[in-house]
């Protein structure tokens, strides 16, 4: 071997040493990145943990009339002379987005199994919030407050509002107790499983350690109605916008009413020139059936309702209008979604039935 071969051995060999030296070092350096992200998911588990060992835990949900939900849940802590309360508290002032976050992870697991139940892929948890208070009445405990929306977790039709299906899956843990409570102006009807306590605007559960699942909590919250079928606040009479609203559809009304007779004078004028005899429609058929509407097919979906309600006399249930139009129910409840949104119609209950209105023939009746 020549001396440059023997130098170039020389240096791989010291190469190779230098490795083995560095070795255990960078061993050690992964070891200890490992055991941080450990121990950084070990402290956000260790967050739910210490509240999830509240003496008490309150949920209370209230629901909105667009669907969605505020949550406010109440972990309740006995406030003992042993300081523990005290240290939470501490923990918590100092590191509310850790406990923020944990909560969010928890409750997300939650919407998780809710979204596979209801297939409202549209839900989602944000604002998740964290605070702490104390209370001295009755007794002396320690709270820690978290609060978060959870949108689209109740599902809305007309003035029909579903809530709880989001829920399942979710278990009632020992001392825990879950509150619903429905929108202004909505009455609770319907609720299952049996509650411990139910009121016209709420429904409430306490925990016997039982899961809801597979048979999720249901409340079924309906529009407060008068006697006459109209939402409560028709009695305080109508604003001045809606006076204003009502002035201009009898103007409109009017007009229309003028404009109509004049075309019926000057058909009839037509008609006397051309001896009686009736003009042929365009395909060549006779008009002597009367019918002066045009041909359904020519109508929108909404048309049809509206002339459908004009053939009763204003008011129809909506499930005629599905026999007699020979839609399915979802159909008809878009359409009259709709029409209700555009201010066409108004819609009722009367029952367990939702009755359609023209405007004009309930102002007329009352």
């Amino acid at each position: 071997m020549d001396v440059k071969g023997l130098w170039a051995l020389v240096w791989v060999l010291v190469g190779i040493g230098c490795a083995l030296a560095l070795l255990p070092a960078l061993s050690a350096g992964a070891a200890g990145t490992a055991g941080a992200q450990g121990a950084l998911m070990q402290e956000s588990s260790d967050e739910s943990d210490r509240l999830a060992e509240a003496d008490d835990i309150h949920i209370d949900i209230f629901v909105s009339e667009n669907g969605s939900a505020t949550f406010a849940i109440d972990y309740r802590f006995e406030n003992n002379s042993d300081g523990t309360w005290e240290a939470l508290q501490e923990d918590v002032e100092a590191n509310p987005e850790a406990y923020a976050d944990s909560q969010e992870a928890r409750w997300n697991e939650v919407l998780a199994e809710g979204v596979n139940a209801t297939e409202r892929d549209e839900m989602e948890i944000s604002n998740v919030s964290v605070g702490t208070d104390t209370s001295a009445a009755p007794r002396d405990i320690g709270r820690v407050e978290v609060r978060f929306e959870w949108s689209k977790f109740a599902y809305v039709e007309l003035n029909r509002i579903e809530a709880g299906d989001a829920l399942a899956g979710y278990t009632l843990s020992q001392n825990t107790s879950l509150q619903i409570i429905a929108p202004e102006g909505y009455m609770i009807e319907e609720t299952a499983p049996s509650p411990e306590d139910v009121g016209e605007d709420y429904v409430y559960w306490d925990s016997d350690g039982s899961e809801f699942s597979p048979d999720p909590p249901l409340v079924v919250m309906i529009e407060e109605t008068n006697d006459d079928g109209q939402p409560t606040d028709a009695t305080d009479g109508p604003s001045m916008p809606w006076l204003a609203v009502l002035a201009a559809l009898a103007l409109l009304a009017t007009v229309g009413a003028a404009g109509w007779l004049l075309k019926r004078n000057r058909d009839d004028a037509a008609t006397t020139n051309s001896g009686g005899m009736t003009p042929p429609v365009a395909d060549g058929s006779s008009a002597a059936d009367g019918s002066n509407g045009p041909s359904p097919d020519l109508l929108s979906n909404e048309e049809r309702v509206l002339q459908l309600l004009e053939a009763h006399g204003g008011r129809i249930k909506q499930q005629a209008v599905v026999s007699e139009l020979d839609w399915t129910e979802a159909k008809t409840s878009q359409v009259v979604g709709s029409l209700r949104e555009d201010d066409e119609i108004e819609v009722f209950r009367i029952g367990r039935e939702n009755v359609l209105a023209l405007p004009d023939e309930d102002e007329a009746e009352t």
